[in-house]
Formats: C-alpha cells, sequence, structure tokens
C-alpha cells in the first residue's frame, strides 16, 4: 500500500486514543521544548504530528508560531476539529516529509515523535536530514525520538529502524551537537510497553 494510504487508512479507521502512540499529554517532548529557551514567538514545527495533543498544550503554553506537518490529511482535519478556534492560530502542512518543501532557516525547534523511525531506507532518511539543515535556523534546535533497541521492531504494520543516541546522532552528523538524551517507556491505550529514546541536539 502507498504510504500515504496506509496513514490515511489509519487514521480514518482508528480514534486518536486508539493508536499506539497515543499520549494524553507528551510531557516529555513539552519539558525538551521549554528547555531549549526559545521565546514564545518563535516558530517551532511539530513532523509528524498528527492528532498529538502537543500542539494543545504549546498554545496553552502561549507559544504563538506553531507549525504541524503530517503526511495524513485526516489526522490533521482531526486535530483541527479538536481545537476549534484555536487551529486558526496554527499552520498545518499535509506533506511527506521527504518531500515537503519548507521554509529556509526558519524554525526555531524541529520536533518529531516517532517519525524518522519508519524511515527505513537510507535515501528517505537523507532526505530528511537535508530537510532539517534547510528549514532549521543556524543554532536551531533538533528533538528526535525514536523506538529504543529495545523497542517494537514495527508500529502499524510497518517495519522501524531503532536506536540508541549515538546511532541516531551519527544519522544526523557532527554538526548536530548532542546535547542530550533520555529513554522513555511509552504505555500504550492497550497496555503494552514502548521503548523510546529522545535525543536534542542543537544545530550548528
Amino acid at each position: 500500500m502507498e504510504i500515504k494510504s496506509h496513514w490515511e487508512n489509519i487514521y480514518q479507521t482508528k480514534a486518536p486514543t486508539q493508536v499506539s502512540w497515543y499520549q494524553e499529554h507528551a510531557r516529555l517532548s513539552l519539558r525538551l521544548i521549554a528547555d531549549t529557551g526559545i521565546d514564545r514567538a518563535d516558530p517551532i514545527i511539530d513532523v509528524g504530528g498528527g492528532t498529538s495533543t502537543l500542539v494543545d498544550d504549546l498554545l496553552a503554553d502561549g507559544y504563538q508560531h506553531l507549525t504541524v506537518l503530517d503526511i495524513s490529511a485526516s489526522a490533521l482535519q482531526t486535530a483541527q476539529q479538536r481545537l476549534g478556534v484555536r487551529a486558526t492560530a496554527v499552520t498545518w502542512i499535509e506533506a511527506d516529509i521527504t518531500q515537503a518543501q519548507l521554509p529556509g532557516q526558519f524554525y526555531a525547534v524541529w520536533h518529531d515523535r516517532a517519525v524518522f523511525h519508519f524511515l527505513t531506507q537510507p535515501h528517505d532518511r537523507q532526505r530528511y536530514i537535508q530537510a532539517v539543515r534547510h528549514a532549521v535556523k543556524p543554532g536551531g534546535h533538533v528533538i528526535v525520538a525514536t523506538f529504543a533497541l529495545d523497542g517494537p521492531p514495527q508500529c502499524s504494520g510497518l517495519n522501524v529502524t531503532r536506536y540508541n543516541p549515538d546511532s541516531l546522532h551519527h544519522e544526523f552528523g557532527e554538526d548536530f551537537q548532542l546535547l542530550t538524551s533520555t529513554r522513555e517507556t511509552h504505555v500504550t491505550p492497550f497496555g503494552t510497553e514502548q521503548k523510546f529514546i529522545y535525543c536534542y541536539c542543537r544545530m550548528e
């Protein structure tokens, strides 16, 4: 199945609380974004944001310049409906991140929880990293979370590539300064555990 159709089918057939990656609040992501120390008016992009509540909590915390990108139009529509009138304060981009046309040197924070690990082909990972280099301001912040080495080998019927902090940082290269990494045990709505790692880098 073509990748966009795959994700549209998932978001059309499952409620946001029925997908394995659901979090009522993305607390670790929120903490890492706060730790960057950016101004509330600085632009943030949530890549693969889908129906995540991260955008809700960032708006509630006073962040003013938010972009949510996802390959699924259905996911973005669900998030917009949940936010109601607040959705007009957010920029919504329906795109595959390996093909997206993003503004250059624009974002202060690039956040991705559980997109990069789906890129099992080296050329797709390279396109993703090129997009980061293009779109993030010099000195900007990059927060990427993937399944850890002891995490699941698949998600939503797709294979994933699992990482430890060193191997994930190696994918991005030395022009990304690794500031911190942390592990998370995510409990799915079904009661199973998924092991994640988060890497927080500053782009040189």
